[in-house]
């Protein structure tokens, strides 16, 4: 059975009922009902955390430092009561500190608290080169590094089409103008929307880590993990790939990146670190 929480009494009800009544739609046998009481949640496999701010016009994802930090903590605490065994994944922003506050909150293993932001970014700049080159998305693999904000890392040397790099199929200046629209893709969203922020996207990332999870798949993706030595980086959550199983993320997975790779990918650390700093943990 699949909970939605919310402490807006009616909300998660009227949208579990609504995905409910899709679901003979779907041939699934799914069970989906809304809750306002933790209680209804115990022990859950799987939590995802969503809990908190969207961005609105012309804020950063930084923005929502510390109003978003204490919906996670005070979220964390109940979820670690109610399902001390869950795998948690985070989608509130700023992904990488929040996800490194969960973990801290929850006392979990690392390996059982992720943040989701690497496949919600590989996934924009896969469709914006789809686009681009006019060819399937589903033969666009993305990889993208870093932390999930301006200073993201997206690697044109291990982003393919059908196994030939993107590198000798675009110009450099064309690349990297897509991936500074990667960098924006949640402001663009929200700069049209005017009230709120991406949603489809970002379920559909999750959905796969979820998916990756409950079916045991040992799937690589890019994903928001805890760093313990790899890459040089030690006690900090940040975007790279990793393996996604059943025990949650079974591995990090290790590339050489050039010079000026490891440089960007320093700069993201540098700009997670110092928004950790300013809440303390």
């Amino acid at each position: 059975m699949s909970f939605f929480f919310d402490i807006v009494e009616g909300m998660p009800q009227g949208k579990a009922l609504d995905l409910a009544e899709a679901c003979p739609l779907w041939n699934s046998s799914s069970t989906i009902k809304g809750t306002n009481n933790y209680s209804d949640t115990v022990g859950s496999d799987i939590v995802v955390i969503t809990a908190g701010f969207p961005r609105k016009p012309g804020m950063s994802r930084n923005d929502l430092l510390h109003a978003n930090a204490n919906v996670i903590k005070e979220t964390c605490i109940e979820v670690a009561n109610a399902s001390p065994n869950a795998i948690i994944i985070v989608v509130t922003n700023p992904i990488d500190v929040m996800a490194q506050l969960a973990w801290k909150t929850t006392e979990f293993s690392c390996k059982r608290v992720m943040g989701m932001g690497g496949i919600l970014d590989a996934s924009r700049l896969t469709a914006f080169l789809s686009w681009e080159l006019n060819v399937s998305p589903e033969d666009v693999e993305a990889l993208v590094f870093g932390g999930h904000g301006d200073d993201m890392v997206p690697l044109p040397r291990f982003t393919t089409v059908k196994g030939i790099p993107v590198t000798e199929l675009l110009p450099k200046k064309k690349i990297e103008l897509l991936i500074e629209r990667t960098r924006n893709g949640g402001a663009e969203i929200v700069s049209l929307l005017k009230s709120g922020s991406a949603y489809y996207a970002p379920a559909a990332s999750t959905f796969q880590m979820i998916k990756a999870v409950l079916l045991d798949e040992k799937r690589m993706l890019p994903c928001t993990a805890y760093l313990n030595g790899e890459y040089g980086v030690k006690d900090l959550y940040m975007g790279v790939p990793v393996i996604l199983g059943k025990e949650g993320v079974e591995k990090v997975t290790e590339v050489k990146l050039t010079k000026e790779e490891k440089a960007q990918f320093r700069k993201s650390c540098a700009s997670v670190k110092k928004l950790i700093k300013r809440l303390l943990i």
